[in-house]
């Protein structure tokens, strides 16, 4: 990853504008797949505690090769899953399994 040195306010902006584009597209890509995690599952036992454990481990360790703020990305996380147990469970519901 290569941060560049922006010479203006705009410039700064331009690269997050740029930045958010592509993770609302990879937020929107991994929302496609969560939610076949549905097709898997029943009403009930969308939820696995372990599996989110397993993933936030992961991500912070990723944040702090990357220099992010472990913190922040793990609470970021914690709320999409959540969101996408959300979904999840609607889409079981709308399917009337359970």
């Amino acid at each position: 990853m290569e941060i560049k040195e922006c010479a203006s306010l705009e410039e700064v902006r331009e690269q997050i504008d740029r930045i958010d584009s592509q993770i609302i597209a990879l937020i929107a890509e991994r929302g496609h797949y969560a939610l076949q995690t549905a097709n898997f599952k029943t009403k009930g036992h969308v939820r696995d505690l372990a599996r989110e454990e397993i993933v936030v481990k992961k991500v912070r360790a990723r944040a702090k090769e990357c220099g992010a703020n472990q913190d922040l990305v793990e609470s970021f996380y914690r709320l999409m899953i959540s969101r996408f147990v959300m979904l999840e469970e609607a889409k079981i519901e709308r399917e009337g399994r359970g």
